[in-house]
């Protein structure tokens, strides 16, 4: 196995290339949503049973464990 870390993409910042991660791009996504969620529940613009629901629906909808793709 290789130790080189899974580049998804490059940067510029200050000048310089930095290449960000496949796993830092994820982090900072996670921590992205999270933060938004946090918000909409504290201003109570989402009811949190109601976006687990909602996240349930999705999940079964688009993500049929072990179901072949139509077409």
């Amino acid at each position: 196995m290789s130790d080189k870390p899974n580049v998804a993409m490059k940067m510029m910042v200050d000048g310089k290339v930095r290449e960000i991660t496949v796993e830092q791009l994820v982090i900072s996504n996670q921590l992205s949503q999270e933060a938004l969620v946090s918000l909409m529940v504290k201003k109570k613009l989402i009811d949190p049973q109601e976006l687990l629901g909602e996240i349930e629906r999705i999940r079964k909808e688009r993500y049929r464990a072990g179901e072949p793709d139509e077409g």
